[in-house]
């Protein structure tokens, strides 16, 4: 069975990530290891990793994922790329004293340099944020992206192309963002639509590679390349690719995050509609 969430605050500390998880009836989280807007963090004592891993053990949760700070940009030119191999580096290492196994990252944007630039910047950057963190055990799970502006990641081909450039390390994989697929043109409304994306998937990069989705309905149209998040239901996709993904078997122990708006329904509602598709 697949594992629902959500993305919850470590305001408070770590513990309170676990708390406001089991609050929803999470079986996955995902958070911050840090503050998303700041390059610099305090570093994570072995007393704090001990600590988080004893909870989650006591607790109801089975996975977390943790969510790299939106300030990495692999994609764009020194000096700001070797920043962010470096800020990348340091949430690894985050990761792994925290036990948590998979990092999402966004691809990055090219910021005017053009797309071939940035994908090699890419390439480049994850090679050496994974050569300095040689012996952790993260995984780097790139996220589909909408194709706002030039930011990379809303076809899958580059996802391929970066992973053949780094020799298919098994370090990295895929987050699927539902909004962000659709927003970037993949059809998922109707079974057909899904079982092609999903063979897709499994033909080009096999099943294991995909560590986590991203749940949210989409406000924009098919194709628009605009990202917005809406409520499950109350969007362009419909109820309808969520139900196919929540009883499809092949996504068992994979994590499903929400990442709809807090207004509204809110969590509560999302995490309720998520229960009811699944059927409990």
């Amino acid at each position: 069975m697949s594992l629902i969430g959500l993305h919850v605050s470590i305001s408070g500390g770590f513990l309170k990530a676990i708390e406001r998880g089991e609050a929803y009836g999470c079986e996955a989280i995902q958070i911050f290891t840090k503050n998303q807007l700041q390059w610099k963090a305090p570093s994570i004592s072995p007393s704090q990793g001990i600590a988080f891993l004893r909870a989650l053990r006591d607790s109801g949760i089975k996975r977390v994922v943790a969510h790299a700070s939106y300030l990495i940009n692999l994609a764009g030119e020194d000096p700001l790329r070797s920043k962010s191999v470096e800020a990348l580096a340091e949430e690894i290492e985050r990761c792994d004293h925290l036990g948590i196994e998979e990092l999402v990252l966004h691809p990055g944007a090219h910021l005017g340099h053009g797309p071939e630039k940035g994908i090699l910047n890419l390439k480049n950057g994850l090679e050496a944020a994974l050569e300095r963190t040689a012996d952790a055990r993260v995984r780097i799970l790139l996220e589909t992206m909408a194709g706002q502006g030039t930011v990379l990641g809303s076809r899958l081909d580059l996802f391929r192309e970066v992973l053949q450039g780094l020799g298919w390390t098994g370090r990295l994989g895929l987050c699927l963002d539902t909004c962000h697929l659709f927003a970037a043109g993949y059809e998922l409304r109707d079974k057909g639509a899904y079982e092609h994306l999903v063979k897709n998937l499994e033909k080009n990069f096999g099943l294991e590679r995909i560590g986590c989705w991203h749940l949210n309905d989409s406000k924009a149209e098919k194709g628009s390349r605009r990202d917005r998040h809406q409520h499950l239901g109350e969007g362009e996709l419909g109820l309808r690719f969520f139900s196919m993904l929540l009883s499809d078997e092949r996504w068992d122990e994979v994590p499903l995050i929400l990442e709809t708006p807090k207004s509204g329904v809110g969590d509560s509602g999302n995490m309720a509609m998520l229960r009811k598709l699944r059927g409990h």
